[in-house]
């Protein structure tokens, strides 16, 4: 059995980077829409592995912002991978950003979209000689999409903040806290959609997140266990979560890695 590690750690420490790196856009075509994305290399990089970077949940793009909040995360963890001589690539999901051409009506978009698009970039970096190694870092909802796509031309796979439940399982806790009156609405269409049924007429306070254009691609996402497909891998796998992570938990970490018997676990505070 091939070692996996989980990191818990407490915080995400700022460098600031000199610049020892290329940054070049790269494109991955579909017949839907092209899909952007940055390539990071060191300076006189020749050969080495590169990093596939998958963004999160809602409208984030390459760099780990949206419009709520700009954080530059995954930028900086790209900055980070070339100062350590690796390289990366970060992109817009199809829909978000400069990729949102790629989704012409959201109705139309489903989870699977986003897992075959990460297979596609793993297929044009397989393409580049420069590259010896894939490995395919997710954070958040791209944790999963990691997950899945991982299981061809990949070396190794990072979870970083990855759900270790289903997705519908995750917003259900999420919604532990609010009040019973928006429980009471919301625990029923979570329901519905779990069972691949649409709800016509979800209450306007639970629109942002039930809002029937946006259903079919949670049912879709729904169907997915990460503990199921966390098992599929036969790569080393590191799992890497934080202990002030108000969305996602260590006990998230516990589940992935106990789904594939992990031999060992570590923590940076120990």
């Amino acid at each position: 059995m091939l070692p996996l590690f989980l990191l818990t750690i407490q915080v995400f420490a700022e460098k600031n980077i000199d610049t020892n790196f290329i940054q070049s856009p790269i494109v991955l075509e579909t017949p839907t829409g092209n899909i952007f994305g940055t390539l990071t290399t060191p300076l006189n990089f020749s050969k080495g592995p590169v990093v596939l970077i998958i963004a999160g949940s809602g409208p984030t793009d390459r760099n780990g912002n949206n419009p709520m909040m700009k954080n530059n995360s995954l930028q900086q963890l790209a900055f980070g991978l070339a100062d350590a001589g690796i390289a990366s690539l970060r992109y817009d999901k199809r829909g978000i950003a400069a990729s949102a051409k790629a989704m012409h009506e959201e109705a139309e978009l489903r989870f699977d979209n986003y897992f075959n698009d990460a297979k596609d970039w793993v297929s044009l970096l397989k393409k580049d000689s420069r590259f010896n190694q894939i490995i395919i870092a997710g954070h958040s909802e791209g944790s999963l999409l990691g997950m899945i796509a991982a299981t061809k031309n990949v070396s190794k796979y990072i979870s970083i903040a990855g759900p270790g439940n289903k997705a519908d399982e995750t917003i259900r806790e999420q919604l532990e806290n609010q009040p019973d009156a928006i429980k009471e609405l919301a625990f029923p269409i979570l329901d519905s959609l779990s069972a691949g049924i649409t709800v016509s007429d979800p209450d306007p306070m639970l629109a942002a997140l039930f809002r029937p254009s946006v259903q079919p691609y949670l049912i879709s996402w729904f169907k997915y266990n990460p503990q199921i497909e966390i098992t599929k891998l036969s790569i080393p796998i590191l799992i890497i979560q934080g202990d002030n992570d108000i969305q996602v938990s260590v006990k998230d970490a516990e589940l992935l890695s106990s789904a594939k018997r992990m031999l060992k676990l570590t923590s940076l505070k120990e």
